[in-house]
């Protein structure tokens, strides 16, 4: 169990940094702040906490690192890795699986205990209902720290690979853009023709949301790797896919995000799938990997 008086070091003054920090500190934490540039922790230090140089920070018992990428991580704890022995870091920074690992074996070799993951939430989210924060990595230290974790959005363990957090987190994200992109495209179509963002919002949210529904059985034909099922066909998908096209252009929108979708579809329509279930596109992502 986290021992709430004990010190905790966050590395990393962005936005995100900032929230963390904030809310260790607004639940009575002693926190100590490290960023690059000083000066965007002051608001911070008014609250509480103690600005520090880096080699003071890696002295607590629990450092929390949360900059802008992998080599920025490097950056910052390299030239300190001494410091760390026998320490506890817990690495937000979004990186890919493989770096993560990277950072977990890295960690181990300068006798450093290690916990990856990756922030499911916006800076405003933490200390707020709906955040959620994965973790992979070391056990003993997500159950060691879970209470302070709490503090920040609800914790989710991934395994002891260090990697599956932000595979996770990046995954979802995956689905999240291209959803984005599709909504701007949308928007971009009507807007053409006078009617508001706002307008076609109120219309595409709950379609998009009862859309989402079918996520399960798609996961089952995937996971089956059957797709001769009732389902749309490439066939008649491509088809829809070249009407939304020119539908777009007559708006004067270019259909980038169609664009994508349909290079998958017609793929498996060369190579003799057009009858099959549209969910078949995975296989054509699993080969360009």
């Amino acid at each position: 169990m986290t021992d709430m008086r004990a010190r905790v070091a966050v590395l990393g003054m962005g936005e995100m940094g900032r929230a963390l920090a904030g809310a260790l500190v607004g639940a009575g934490r002693p926190v100590a702040v490290w960023n690059r540039t000083p000066g965007k922790a002051d608001a911070l230090v008014g609250r509480g906490a103690v600005e520090v140089g880096v080699r003071d920070a890696v002295t607590a018992g629990l450092v929390v690192v949360c900059l802008y990428d992998h080599a920025s991580v490097h950056e910052t704890l390299d030239p300190v890795a001494d410091g760390l022995r026998g320490r506890t870091v817990v690495n937000l920074t979004t990186t890919t699986p493989d770096e993560a690992r990277e950072l977990a074996k890295w960690a181990d070799a300068h006798g450093i205990a290690y916990l990856d993951g990756a922030i499911m939430a916006t800076p405003p989210m933490i200390g707020a209902p709906g955040a959620r924060i994965l973790y992979s990595g070391s056990r003993e230290v997500f159950e060691e720290h879970r209470e302070l974790f709490g503090l920040w959005a609800d914790a989710t363990y991934d395994g002891a690979d260090a990697g599956m957090a932000s595979l996770f987190d990046l995954a979802m994200l995956a689905g999240m853009y291209p959803l984005f992109a599709g909504f701007m495209h949308g928007a971009a179509m009507l807007q053409s023709a006078g009617v508001t963002a706002a307008e076609f919002a109120t219309r595409a949210a709950p379609f998009l949301a009862a859309m989402t529904g079918v996520f399960p059985q798609i996961a089952q034909i995937v996971d089956g790797g059957d797709y001769r099922g009732p389902g749309q066909s490439l066939d008649w998908t491509v088809a829809a896919l070249d009407a939304i096209a020119r539908a777009s252009r007559e708006q004067g929108v270019e259909p980038v995000p169609i664009d994508m979708v349909r290079g998958l579809v017609r793929r498996q329509i060369e190579d003799g799938h057009g009858a099959e279930d549209f969910d078949r596109i995975i296989e054509g992502m699993r080969a360009a990997t």
